[in-house]
């Protein structure tokens, strides 16, 4: 494979695309219209810097540069679709606009073509059937900062072809990463499975009022040694996601999303992505 796709600029399909280009392979990167798009390129010198910042192998000697160069932008969704190879959808986790885009894709992309989902909620079961192409459909789920974070999980539906799984494993080594291979559909992943009922474990914290987030988050940092406690997670993952997902859940978790709409997302505070969520970007060390 040599062309691939990303659906999605967001935080994790921008990371997504640009750590594929940085890898040698010539990337189109979707979102819906202009501003998105000026929002992604953005994004793109962002991650370029990053990149070098965080002294990834390199990327000081042109590697990032030359992946901005491997990376076309379009809000044509045919466009988009019409030379790939693998597709890699990265759009909101909302089920009805990803069932949507698969349609759409159905016609529009090449029979060959692999379809890759990186929903962190929803079974890939789930989206198959409105793929059109159940047999070359799986998911392909990457964690934030993926080029430090470097795991992709690989998992598929019964009707995924073994020949496709194994392709979409060689592409994820290609790109740098370490292939997670998931036996069955599972939701959560491994990844998720093990970290959204620690930020879950959080947010109820928030919401019973025991403590703020900056204690409950020193907590964790100070007893285990990790460098991050849930409320500075969620800011990395962006808090439109983490609304997306509680507002899903149960009755703690339908208040934590009202909270995150009413005190953040409704000013304009989705995390690292926006210089401000539950901190404010960059910090004070």
């Amino acid at each position: 494979m040599k062309n691939i796709t990303v659906l999605g600029t967001g935080v994790l399909g921008s990371q997504i695309a640009f750590q594929t280009a940085f890898h040698g392979f010539d990337v189109v990167a979707y979102d819906i219209d202009q501003p998105a798009l000026d929002r992604a390129a953005e994004r793109f010198e962002g991650l370029a810097a990053r990149y070098v910042a965080d002294g990834v192998e390199n990327a000081s000697d042109g590697g990032s540069q030359a992946a901005i160069g491997r990376i076309r932008l379009t809000s044509d969704l045919a466009e988009a679709a019409g030379s790939a190879e693998l597709i890699i959808e990265a759009v909101p986790e909302n089920l009805e606009l990803k069932q949507g885009i698969y349609r759409t894709l159905a016609d529009a992309a090449p029979a060959t073509t692999i379809f890759a989902t990186n929903s962190s909620t929803l079974l890939p079961s789930a989206l198959a059937e409105s793929t059109g192409r159940p047999h070359r459909f799986l998911a392909l789920h990457f964690a934030n900062e993926i080029w430090s974070h470097n795991t992709a999980e690989i998992m598929g539906t019964p009707a995924t072809d073994p020949a496709v799984y194994d392709k979409v494993v060689e592409f994820a080594t290609q790109i740098g990463m370490v292939p997670i291979q998931i036996k069955k559909e599972k939701a959560g992943y491994l990844l998720n499975s093990l970290l959204v009922p620690f930020l879950q474990a959080g947010a109820e914290l928030l919401v019973d009022g025991i403590a703020e987030p900056e204690a409950i988050d020193a907590t964790w940092r100070i007893g285990t040694g990790a460098p991050a406690g849930p409320f500075e997670i969620y800011d990395i993952v962006g808090l439109n996601t983490a609304y997306n997902i509680s507002r899903m859940g149960g009755e703690k978790q339908q208040r934590f999303a009202e909270l995150l709409k009413e005190q953040y997302i409704d000013k304009g505070k989705l995390g690292v992505a926006t210089g401000e969520g539950f901190y404010t970007y960059p910090r004070e060390s």
